[in-house]
Parts: structure tokens; sequence; C-alpha cells
């Protein structure tokens, strides 16, 4: 019997992708603690193959110029990671004058919501009370969270370097062996997929690097402008958090609105808004479309989806992997005949009304007639 002629129901089809979705979904939950420092390592070894080809380029040993650009890439990261904790210690110096404005500040709140409103003072402080004994058990399961978390980013640290050399080491290796995965006639293919994917990678990750420095420096300006303490952390802390699309923006923007609402006036949070919002504006029309969305064609719709994804299945690295790896998955599907159409329903090329495939207003009109 011939397996290929053999033709399931649609409701076999259909439940072979459905269980093959949930498995796939389920491993990469499972092995996360595995696959998130390779994919990253297989990213920085994507980005800093340039410099090493450079630095063999001038004669100098391959493993000689691996271990330096591994270690200039780490001299560069850790500079920034030393920047932002001592900053945030200057914070945690001033936290107790902090934590007494912002009582301060509950306070006078809770006389005018007991005014305008006549609700029972008594009443609502016991709400209040009992809001904050909840955030202390949340905020204990939190820090124990991060406390486990902080594991597994020292093993991190500890396991990239080696996953990148390895993977720089390796690189003609693995290439060879994904050409041998392959017959002749698609080699072609395979490798316009690799040398695609490579520059995307590539591109994208430097459009994000340029893209955050130039949001930090508009954010730290002005919140400086303001008079808004810690302003550059804050403007570092909302560029990274930025590159969270569509989501990172709301969630930076509570910090700058918190240290605004205790040491400045009220009319502060709403300048802290417009600033971001301008900011945000200026991304989304200016900076993007010229540096960052050009590289990746992945439409504002599925780019959410796929954020919420990678959030639920590996926390903030899934948020900034999604939209990367989606591109990836364009580059691929777009060369597959089979893949085409999810192809074009991830990347941003919508079609013009007068061409589209199903004409939904002649169909209803159709259907009246008879």
């Amino acid at each position: 019997m011939d397996l290929n002629s053999i033709k399931l129901p649609v409701y076999l089809k259909l439940a072979q992708i459905v269980m093959g979705l949930v498995a796939f979904f389920y491993i990469l939950y499972v092995g996360q603690n595995i696959i998130i420092p390779f994919i990253l390592a297989v990213v920085i070894a994507i980005l800093l193959n340039p410099a090493v080809n450079y630095l063999c380029s001038k004669k100098l040993n391959r493993i000689l110029a691996i271990s330096l650009a591994i270690f200039a890439g780490f001299v560069i990261l850790a500079a920034v990671l030393f920047f932002i904790g001592s900053q945030l210690v200057m914070f945690s110096d001033t936290f107790p004058q902090f934590k007494q404005k912002f009582d301060a500040l509950s306070a006078e709140t809770v006389n005018w919501v007991t005014q305008t409103f006549g609700l029972s003072k008594t009443r609502l402080q016991e709400m209040i009370t009992n809001i904050k004994t909840e955030g202390m058990k949340n905020g204990t399961v939190v820090v124990t969270k991060t406390l486990g978390a902080m594991s597994n980013i020292f093993a991190l640290f500890v396991l990239l370097p080696v996953y990148i050399f390895l993977i720089l080491f390796y690189k003609s290796l693995l290439l060879e062996f994904i050409s041998m995965l392959f017959h002749n006639a698609k080699k072609n293919i395979v490798e316009e997929v690799l040398i695609e994917t490579k520059a995307l990678i590539q591109s994208y990750l430097m459009g994000l690097l340029i893209e955050a420095v130039i949001v930090s420096a508009l954010f730290s300006v002005g919140l400086l402008l303001l008079g808004i303490e810690y302003a550059i952390l804050i403007g570092i802390i909302a560029a990274i958090l930025n590159l969270i699309p569509y989501i990172g923006n709301l969630i930076a923007m509570v910090f700058p609105i918190t240290v605004a609402l205790t040491n400045k006036e009220p009319i502060y949070v709403l300048w802290v808004i417009i600033l971001f919002s301008t900011v945000q504006f200026i991304d989304n029309n200016l900076i993007v479309p010229k540096i960052v969305a050009s590289k990746v064609k992945v439409n504002a719709l599925i780019s959410i989806i796929v954020v919420l994804i990678g959030g639920a299945l590996w926390g903030i690295a899934g948020m900034f992997l999604s939209i990367p790896l989606t591109a990836i998955l364009k580059v691929i599907f777009d060369r597959i005949d089979d893949l085409k159409p999810f192809g074009f329903l991830i990347g941003d090329n919508q079609p013009p009304v007068s061409k589209i495939a199903f004409n939904l207003k002649s169909g209803s009109k159709r259907s009246k007639a008879k």
C-alpha cells in the first residue's frame, strides 16, 4: 500500500495539527532552561560572527579571535549592568524618604476620596490595609521566585560564553550538518534561508541597540528637563522595557509616574504621560520604521500575539525573543510553497482592497438576490 496515497479526513488532520502544537509548546515550556540559553547563544553568536571574521582576516588565531569577541561583548554588557546597579544602589539609599512621601500621599488621597465621595474613612483604610497585606504576601512570593531565578541567571551567564564559543568554533561543522540534511535540489533554498536569517538577526539586533540608545536618551533628557529624580536610570529601564513591543512602554511608565507623584506636584504626572506618549509616537513613526521595522516584516496583530505567547511560555526572555524568532519563521515559510500563506499572514504587506480574493460585499448582494 502506498502511504502517500492515503487521504485522511479533515477532522483527523485538524486533530494531528492540534496535538502537534500542544506537544510543541509543551516541550518549549518544559525545556525552557535548556532552550532559552541555547537560542540566546545562537543569536549572540550570529551577532558576533562579523567581528570574529574580521579578526580572523587579520591573521589572528580563530580561538583567540572568538575569545576576544566574546570578552569585548561581555565587558560592554558588564559596564551597562554596573551603571544600572550603581543607580539602583543610590535609589535604595533614598528609599525610606521615598516610602515616607508615598505614605503621606496615600493619606492625602484617602482624605480626598472620603470627603469627595462620602465614603467611610475607616472602611477605606481597612481596604487599603488588606491590599497592602495581600501585596506583602505576593511580594514575598515574587522575591522567592526572583531569588530562585537569580540562580538561573548566574547559570545563564556561565553557560552563555561556553555556548557562544562552541557555536562560533564549530560553525562550519554545523553548517555542513544542515547541508547534509537536504537533497542537492533544495540546498540552494536552504542556503538562501541561512544567509537571509543571519542578515536578519544581525541587522535586527543592531537596529534594536540603536533604537534603545536613542529612546533612552530621549527619555533621560525629557525627565531631566522635568526635574524627575533618577532620570537616567528611569530612561535606561524604560528603553529596555520599550524593546517589548506594544506592552513595554506602558509598564515603563509606572516607575516615573510614581516618582513624580511622591516628589513633585500632581501636574507632573500629566507631563510624564505626555513625555512617554511623545517618545512612543516618535519611536513608532520615525525610529522603528527607519531602523527596526525595515529589517523585520511582522504585522502588529501577529506581534502582539507572539509577544503574549512568548511571555506565557518563557517570561521576559520570551517577550524579547518572540519577534526575531517569528521573523525567522517568516523567512522559512516564504521559501516553502505549502507554508507561504503563513509567511504572508505574518508579514505586513497588506494587499489592496481591489485585489482581495474574497469579495464579501458582492457575495452578500448575491445571497440577497437569491
